[in-house]
């Protein structure tokens, strides 16, 4: 049966028990809830268990750490910059799997297919339905622009999305722009950046600020919570472009660790991850964008409206993580 383990138990197991063949073991940043849907799937589909340790921060530090005796198999995250930190950590392996290239975009995976990209999202704008006009958002560039001065509301500027987006301005320009950019964004905020992306909606649902950045499938997660869909239903979701391009996107993904005690059942699950079955569970309960042609997003995703999605190579946005997270810090944008 697919379970949710502590760490310190995963860990424990490992160095007590044999491997078996019929488990994987998954470090995980993505919250068990999204997870779990999946790994119950596979189990009644193969019978291979799944153990699922959430793994909050310095998931790449643990597997340094535990090294050879990690009970790890498959490391599960959110963001290009996490995926590319643990294969730049050494604690991953490359993995050959006809079923994963076939499935995967190259565009999405890693070209020594150390890492491989499972769904996408939008970084987008929640704008206010009674206070913004369509249309008045139409870029990323725009939100620097000073008719939004008291407007914008955001989480910290060294979160994952928010340090990628930047990234990404990096790669369209260059870091001067960026930082200017980021100068301008900041002097447009409402209040002081906190919370999460759905925090950002109730603020708008609240009259504190008229727009924010958030990604796309916390939409779907506040529309079906009775506390929160007052906070989406008072705010429209729209598509900003890079000036040029295209709407921002990033990943969750999945990397097989070097360790891997239980390798032929995580190329399994990995395989899975990327097939049909698996692809609709993500778009249907996780509102996220199927990375696998042909798998439709949800009804919902989809009444959002359709997008041209960035062309940006996200290995560009990874390598522009520390000059990003540096531009955040220091203009402190979190004062």
């Amino acid at each position: 049966m697919s379970k949710q383990l502590p760490i310190a138990a995963l860990t424990f197991c490992a160095l007590a028990l044999p491997a078996m063949a019929d488990e994987v073991n998954i470090y995980s940043h993505r919250q068990p809830e999204l997870i779990q849907p999946l790994a119950d799937a596979f189990t009644a589909e193969t019978g291979i268990d799944v153990n699922i340790a959430f793994v909050d921060k310095g998931m790449a530090e643990r597997l340094v750490a535990e090294g050879d005796r990690s009970p790890a198999d498959l490391v599960l995250t959110v963001d290009i910059a996490r995926l590319t930190q643990i294969v730049d950590a050494g604690v991953t392996q490359p993995v050959a799997s006809d079923v994963l290239t076939s499935n995967i975009p190259a565009t999405l995976r890693d070209p020594d297919n150390q890492w491989f990209g499972l769904t996408s999202r939008a970084r987008i704008i929640y704008a206010s339905k009674d206070r913004v006009a369509a249309g008045d958002v139409t870029s990323y560039e725009d939100l620097a622009d000073p008719k939004w001065k008291g407007r914008i509301c955001s989480r910290s500027g060294t979160n994952d999305y928010n340090v990628a987006l930047l990234g990404a301005v990096i790669a369209h320009h260059d870091e001067a722009y960026a930082k200017t950019w980021a100068e301008g964004l900041k002097a447009n905020l409402a209040r002081k950046p906190a919370g999460g992306d759905r925090d950002q909606a109730k603020a708008i649902w609240a009259g504190e600020c008229d727009i924010a950045i958030g990604n796309t499938y916390y939409m779907g997660q506040m529309i079906n919570d009775p506390e929160q869909k007052d906070w989406a239903n008072a705010v429209r979701v729209d598509f900003p472009v890079f000036e040029g391009d295209g709407t921002h996107l990033n990943v969750s993904g999945v990397a097989m660790t070097k360790s891997a005690p239980n390798k032929d059942a995580a190329l399994k699950f990995m395989e899975w991850l990327s097939s049909d079955v698996a692809q609709k569970i993500y778009a249907e309960t996780n509102y996220e964008f199927p990375v696998k042609l042909g798998v439709a997003r949800s009804e919902l995703v989809q009444s959002w409206g359709d997008f041209t999605a960035d062309s940006l190579d996200l290995t560009a946005v990874a390598k522009a993580r520390p000059a990003a997270l540096r531009i955040m810090e220091e203009i402190n944008f979190d004062g």
